[in-house]
């Protein structure tokens, strides 16, 4: 191992070459800056103005450093979370990791092919359900057909632009700058608990965290990558993703009034309000999002599912090649589905919350174990039980809402799905306990 392990490693003088060679965490950035972000994001600005500006930023800070913490474990280890996991944890935990990244992403994966074929047909006009079709055969020919570096390439330029039309979109409305100056003030109107639970929720997400390892194993990223892969997290977490998040909620917190508004609906309400230059450009940073999120979303579940049963992780490996093909046809029905897609996105964020915790767990119970060569700093601790407090609290906020309104089939799986992780998570921090006394 070369170079130090820590943050010090990030040369800025190297900042140029760096450039070039980024990745990893940009596909990281296209999963978080989707359609359930944005659907967070507009229903905060629309109901609260810019009070809830602080939050924005904060879940900008939370998704680096959750992916900091990701990215130092895929480093250190040089291995896929599951095999580590399985290997220090043992069999019947990474089985849970994997059920809990599988039920997550499974159920993202349809609500976000339902938005992106929804926003397919409202740019050209053609079915929705035609769409999904044809972006089922899209990723399939894509990601199983070309590989990891086709979707990393297409993550970086889809981010990109998305992030400059959402920008772009700032010089056709009126920001009112003292106001936004004043959202930066920590504050919690009534009934913006839950909306900024999805705002963070977004950013500190389990598919986020579990990814990472692998799509730095695709590039065959080592410690002495340590500079570059800590550039890479905070430039598309920090910054792009920041760029992304506070822009699409400045043009809603500005415009916007409707807090029932889809994604869909809000960019079509700009054109009335301000012209159809905010309206297209919405709607096609909308779409951007949508379909990075798409492909990025499309890879997670078999990477872990194929390092569970010992395969591959690349589609030279005719197993994962099919299973990652498979995956990605079974989000067609997606589009298929009815009903308001707004609430079916509360959904997905939902579950990623509530599968959250665990990950945030695991990842650090591994960076203070003989799982890695050295263990975490005391900041980078203090960081991780930080993120681990504030995904538990989301989880128990959105559990909570979930009873409230009354148990129906959908919330009754996010509670069942929240009360497994939950015992799973304390499950797992009593056996870290039980370690370090017998190691005491």
């Amino acid at each position: 191992m070369s170079g130090a392990t820590d943050v010090t490693a990030l040369d800025w003088g190297a900042a140029s070459e760096y450039l070039g060679k980024m990745g990893p965490s940009w596909v990281a950035g296209a999963i978080a800056a989707g359609p359930a972000t944005m659907a967070s994001l507009i229903t905060a600005g629309a109901t609260f103005d810019y009070r809830l500006l602080w939050v924005v930023v904060l879940s900008a800070v939370a998704g680096a450093l959750a992916q900091y913490l990701a990215m130092r474990l895929g480093l250190l280890t040089e291995r896929g979370i599951v095999g580590v996991v399985e290997e220090h944890l043992g069999e019947a935990w990474a089985w849970v990791l994997v059920a809990d990244v599988v039920i997550a992403a499974g159920v993202a994966q349809l609500v976000i092919m339902k938005t992106v074929a929804s926003v397919s047909a409202s740019i050209t006009g053609v079915d929705a359900r035609l769409w999904g079709v044809a972006w089922a055969g899209i990723l399939v020919v894509g990601l199983a057909g070309r590989g990891y570096r086709f979707l990393e390439l297409a993550a970086k330029l889809l981010v990109m632009g998305v992030v400059l039309a959402f920008v772009a979109s700032l010089f056709v409305v009126d920001i009112d700058a003292g106001a936004a100056v004043g959202g930066l003030v920590p504050s919690l109107p009534s009934g913006g608990a839950l909306v900024a639970a999805g705002i963070l929720g977004g950013a500190v997400h389990i598919t986020l965290i579990t990814m990472h390892s692998y799509t730095m194993r695709a590039r065959e990223w080592t410690a002495s990558e340590y500079g570059l892969a800590t550039f890479d997290v905070l430039a598309s977490m920090l910054v792009a993703f920041g760029v992304y998040s506070v822009a699409i909620f400045l043009v809603t917190a500005s415009v916007l009034t409707d807090p029932d508004l889809t994604t869909v609906g809000a960019a079509q309400a700009l054109g009335p309000l301000v012209g159809p230059s905010a309206k297209w450009l919405f709607l096609l940073g909308l779409g951007g999002a949508a379909v990075s999120t798409l492909g990025g979303n499309t890879i997670v579940p078999p990477f872990l599912v194929a390092d569970k049963l010992g395969w591959g992780t690349t589609v030279e490996d005719g197993r994962y090649r099919a299973l990652l093909a498979a995956f990605a046809l079974l989000s067609a029905p997606g589009a298929f589905i009815g009903g308001q897609v707004i609430g079916q996105l509360v959904l997905v964020l939902a579950l990623g919350t509530v599968g959250t915790p665990f990950a945030i767990a695991v990842v650090l119970y591994l960076l203070n174990s003989r799982a890695v060569p050295e263990a975490n700093s005391t900041l980078a601790n203090l960081g991780g039980l930080a993120l681990l407090a504030v995904s538990g609290t989301l989880a128990a906020n959105f559990v909570r809402e979930q009873v409230a309104a009354g148990l129906d089939p959908l919330s009754g799986l996010v509670l069942a799905f929240a009360v497994v992780l939950g015992l799973a998570t304390v499950g797992l921090l009593g056996q870290y306990v039980r370690r370090e006394a017998a190691l005491a």
